[in-house]
């Protein structure tokens, strides 16, 4: 599929009487369409466009009012940036171990995790399967936390009929390039809870109460909170909005190759490792082989043929700067599944015959 370059422009006419305001709100035309399309595929309330993942994350920490002392429990299988984003608030990380079913959190072990500290829970939907939000949203109603679903590879990704990202508190989406949807960088947090909106707004526009201002509730707008320059740039939302638009579209192409992965894969006893029940938008298609060792003869023969395999994470308490930071869990499934976890090539344009071109690769390693 071709996704064309779009950039509409209805800025007022020369010749007519215009404010401030006005320009600001036509400036912001491709951002705010972008807000509106990810509203109606998601069901969310409220969405504010910004610049990446991370910096959704990291506002979503902020209104946490996540303090020096303050406990966040997340995966340990997860990316970086939702450890940092607790890290830069002076709180203090709580690793979690994942399931045995997939690579989410395991809830159970949420539950041992909570102290009087804890004031949060960011959990990730990894490969856009739907962690167990039952669980996690009865503790955070139970232990008065606040839950940051952490949706970076979710975008039309759904469970029981709700869009993932739809249910905690705060949501994070990433447009990042590697992303079924994408503008090369950029992201979205989704509010939830109307309680923490109006703060949100003011810290994406540097720590003012700029909304206010083109709400006309007030004549100027000022320093009133912390806050920084989080907003999409009005280019990179218009390289985005037409891919939203053609959000079902994308999925139902991807879908098509991880399918043909997964009945390719049943030939020679592997599978697409989160499953066909899953109402998931294939954005990976992983496997687990037995040992690191397997994964990395693996990876070399892949190469030899032309095809890029990757893995995806290093276990955060793992990792040099989380090694200082408690870890729950009680077999340590993070490290074995993470060691044997490997990414197969999918992206939207890919055709039916390079994923055959994967499996006959993989047949031939395997057969080795």
């Amino acid at each position: 599929m071709k996704v064309p370059f779009y950039i509409p422009t209805k800025l007022p006419k020369a010749d007519s009487a215009i404010s401030g305001s006005d320009l600001d709100w036509a400036a912001d035309e491709n951002r705010r369409a972008c807000e509106r399309s990810i509203m109606e595929l998601t069901g969310c309330p409220s969405v504010l466009l910004l610049s990446s993942c991370t910096h959704a994350l990291e506002m979503a920490v902020i209104l946490c009012d996540i303090m020096p002392g303050d406990e966040v429990i997340l995966p340990s299988f997860t990316f970086v940036s939702a450890a940092n984003a607790v890290v830069l608030r002076g709180g203090t990380p709580v690793f979690v171990d994942c399931r045995e079913d997939n690579m989410n959190i395991d809830a159970a072990l949420v539950e041992k995790a909570i102290t009087a500290r804890t004031k949060a829970v960011i959990v990730m939907h990894y490969a856009g399967v739907s962690c167990d939000m039952d669980s996690i949203m009865g503790l955070a109603e139970l232990h008065d936390l606040v839950v940051i679903e952490d949706a970076a590879h979710c975008i039309d990704a759904y469970h029981e009929g709700r869009h993932l990202g739809a249910r905690g508190h705060l949501s994070t989406f990433s447009f990042h390039h590697t992303k079924n949807i994408h503008c090369g960088e950029g992201g979205a947090l989704l509010v939830n809870d109307s309680r923490y909106l109006e703060r949100a707004y003011i810290l994406r526009d540097k720590g003012t109460n700029r909304q206010s201002f083109l709400q006309g509730q007030t004549k100027k707008y000022s320093w009133v909170d912390v806050g920084s320059s989080y907003s999409l740039s009005e280019l990179s939302a218009a390289y985005l909005l037409p891919q939203l638009r053609a959000a079902k579209a994308i999925t139902e192409q991807r879908r098509a190759l991880w399918e043909h992965y997964q009945r390719g894969l049943q030939l020679f006893g592997l599978e697409c490792e989160h499953g066909l029940e899953s109402d998931h938008n294939a954005h990976i298609c992983y496997i687990l082989l037995q040992s690191l060792e397997e994964r990395e003869r693996t990876v070399a023969a892949f190469h030899q043929s032309g095809i890029d395999a990757r893995f995806h994470y290093v276990p955060l308490h793992s990792s040099p700067f989380g090694k200082k930071y408690k870890y729950v869990s009680e077999t340590d499934r993070t490290t074995s599944l993470a060691d044997r976890l490997l990414r197969l090539p999918i992206y939207h344009d890919m055709t039916l015959a390079q994923v055959s071109y994967v499996l006959d690769a993989l047949a031939q390693i395997r057969s080795v």
